[in-house]
């Protein structure tokens, strides 16, 4: 009996650990200062062999594409729409359709002219991640930078 119970629980365990979230990807945010009152806050994905993510363009049979969103403060302003490189059109089999795909040479962009150097800027990032076999569900994360 004891035996029987020890490997329902080791069971269990397996079960539990390979039941929990995947991370293909993980992002980095970092800032460089254009002056003293500008500057650009880079994001960076970094992904693992095999996954991709999807760039900001919406396409109609597409999956969710990657958006960014930052914490309004006074004590910055963000200067245009975040820009995008690196990124390229490419047949996503899980989609059936052309699509615009992030890979781990892709980045993300937004200048910014901050009141004062020293600030903490919050990013919220809603992407959706894909491999060759399967699509993981939409995810959000939250991200910080500070400005010099």
């Amino acid at each position: 009996m004891k035996k029987i119970f020890a490997i329902t629980i080791c069971l269990f365990y397996f079960l539990g650990v390979n039941a929990q979230d995947q991370n293909p990807i993980t992002w980095v945010a970092s800032y460089k200062s254009i002056s003293a009152t500008e500057g650009e806050i880079i994001i960076t994905p970094k992904i693992e062999k095999g996954w991709h993510t999807y760039s900001q363009k919406v396409t109609a049979d597409g999956p969710v594409p990657t958006s960014f969103k930052f914490t309004e403060s006074k004590q910055y302003a963000l200067v245009g729409k975040t820009e995008e490189n690196n990124v390229h059109e490419e047949f996503d089999k899980a989609f059936d359709a052309k699509i615009f795909v992030v890979t781990d040479k892709s980045g993300f962009k937004q200048k910014i002219k901050v009141s004062k150097p020293g600030l903490t800027v919050a990013i919220k990032i809603e992407f959706m991640c894909c491999n060759d076999m399967m699509c993981l569900p939409p995810k959000t994360i939250d991200l910080t930078v500070k400005t010099q």
